[in-house]
């Protein structure tokens, strides 16, 4: 065995597993290229690093629930609203999710919303290495219910907490018990200036006591929600409708 050979099993033991895997190679490359010690080394870490944070993302992407096919560059930006595209590039930034303030998206169903969105959680993972879960309302709160019902309540909350933003699509379809309704306020206030929240909903805030059911909860709900947030209209037509008729032309 090389002596480079040799290093494999220090380096595995190490957890350095990329570095072990690959340091042959890039010796022999260092050496039919004249590279410094310097240059090799650093070639040599920095391969380790970008195979960490490759599978960290490949990670985050797998845990993260967001629906495939719901890209940026499947997002058909041009029969968007002007103020939704115009916001596109701090939204981008991540800045938003760092802050822990909050996405707030509204529209008739058919505008975009949930893809916009899908699109930003996956931006900001493989951009900004943030963690983001999407979810549907629902399914979160049927999570929350079999957790307080199980008196794992609080590590439930701690679970969801380790993400800095959550996406709730379609608030507005969950119509909830005053069981339903604790649980889901709940989550929201134990995020409240700490970690992000994205929603999206086809109920404008007038109609959220559909959600909530008591107007004093309702107000507080909204009011946790606006206080840092950033707040976006889907206006215009539908873009289910052209691509269902696109669809059935043979």
């Amino acid at each position: 065995m090389s002596a480079a050979g040799a290093l494999a099993g220090p380096l595995r033991s190490l957890l350095l597993v990329t570095m072990a895997r690959e340091h042959e190679d890039i010796l022999a490359r260092a050496e039919a290229e004249n590279w410094g010690y310097r240059r090799f080394l650093g070639y040599l870490v920095e391969t380790e690093v970008n195979e960490r944070l490759r599978r960290r993302i490949e990670r985050q992407l797998k845990e993260s629930g967001l629906p495939p096919g719901k890209t940026l560059d499947s997002l058909e930006e041009k029969k968007l609203p002007d103020k939704v595209r115009r916001q596109l590039p701090t939204l981008l930034s991540g800045e938003l999710v760092r802050r822990g303030d909050n996405l707030l998206c509204f529209g008739l169903p058919g505008r975009g919303k949930s893809h916009r969105v899908a699109a930003l959680g996956r931006e900001w993972i493989q951009r900004h290495h943030l963690k983001v879960l999407f979810t549907p309302t629902f399914k979160l709160v049927t999570q929350l219910l079999a957790a307080k019902r199980d008196l794992k309540r609080p590590q439930a909350l701690a679970k969801l907490d380790r993400f800095d933003a959550v996406i709730l699509d379609d608030i507005g379809y969950v119509q909830q018990s005053r069981e339903e309704m604790e649980v889901l306020f709940t989550f929201l206030a134990e995020r409240y200036e700490k970690k992000s929240v994205v929603i999206t909903s086809n109920l404008v805030f007038s109609q959220w006591d559909q959600i909530f059911k008591d107007p004093m909860t309702t107000m507080a709900a909204v009011d946790r929600l606006v206080h840092h947030a950033t707040i976006l209209e889907f206006t215009g037509d539908t873009q289910r409708a052209p691509l269902a008729k696109t669809k059935a032309v043979p």
